[in-house]
């Protein structure tokens, strides 16, 4: 966690993220890059064609400066040893002015704030964050507004369906958390579609372990209709500093319809949630 993006707003789930951040780049001895974007102008159509709105260059030069001034305050308010930290302003959408800086500024981690989202909105639109976990090459930590920084990590809960494929994702949960010097809580949902007996579930957690040859864990077996509703319950009981999951980075028809239990988790946990796209591993 060298370089740390955080897409800012200076709203306060923004500032929670840059909090977090800072922290773990002080940890890591890492840079923290905050990006607040200003939207470049919208096109329209005329007799003459597509043309863009008219760039008012002095409003552009006020939200310039406003941005700046809040960056200073932001970073006055919190800073901290060891961390350290760049401001950057860019003129595009949100979602593409992420996945570009992604790249070229060779972000290996981002943090982003989110304030969630519900029902239809939801369903239909998601949070920023959720649009960036979905789409993002690197993994996201995402931190609700109303969460519990913790000083230090020290749980990371990580559902898992078991499955012996999981290479990439199984290292980099490791990498997190040998950053952290955290206890693992392996934890596995068990569903009336997929019922397993005590004995057998917690012999496959056992097993799963074993295979990836996983230190400082703790299994966890819980009973649920369905795999979100048992991950928000087991985080609900307090036992999470870090909820570490997989997406699949789904789009267009397939996430409408299949979704990603890791992105609809992101806008109801109230603890961060550290997301690794499969997609792009």
């Amino acid at each position: 966690m060298k370089r740390i993006l955080v897409p800012c707003d200076f709203s306060l789930p923004a500032r929670q993220a840059y909090k977090f951040a800072v922290d773990i780049a002080a940890k890591s001895g890492g840079e923290v890059l905050v990006m607040n974007t200003i939207a470049i102008p919208v096109l329209f159509e005329t007799t003459f064609g597509v043309q863009p709105y008219p760039l008012d260059l002095l409003q552009s030069q006020k939200l310039e400066a406003n941005a700046r001034e809040a960056f200073e305050r932001m970073k006055s308010e919190y800073n901290v040893d060891g961390a350290r930290v760049s401001f950057h302003l860019v003129h595009d959408y949100l979602l593409s002015g992420i996945r570009d800086f992604i790249e070229n500024k060779q972000v290996d981690h981002v943090v982003m704030g989110t304030s969630g989202s519900s029902g239809i909105e939801e369903f239909f639109i998601g949070s920023n964050t959720e649009k960036i976990v979905r789409f993002s090459k690197v993994p996201v930590i995402a931190v609700p507004a109303a969460a519990k920084i913790p000083t230090t990590v020290r749980r990371i809960v990580f559902p898992n369906t078991l499955e012996l494929d999981q290479n990439r994702l199984i290292e980099a949960v490791k990498g997190l958390q040998k950053f952290f010097n955290a206890s693992l809580e392996i934890l596995y949902i068990n569903t009336p579609s997929k019922f397993k007996v005590d004995k057998e579930a917690y012999a496959l957690v056992e097993a799963f372990a074993k295979t990836y040859q996983l230190d400082n864990f703790t299994v966890n077996v819980r009973n649920s209709p369905d795999e979100k509703t048992g991950i928000l319950h087991f985080a609900q009981e307090g036992n999470c500093d870090l909820l570490a999951m997989a997406t699949h980075g789904r789009q267009g028809l397939a996430h409408l319809f299949v979704g990603s239990i890791a992105e609809s988790v992101v806008n109801k946990v109230d603890c961060p949630i550290w997301t690794f796209n499969l997609q792009y591993q």
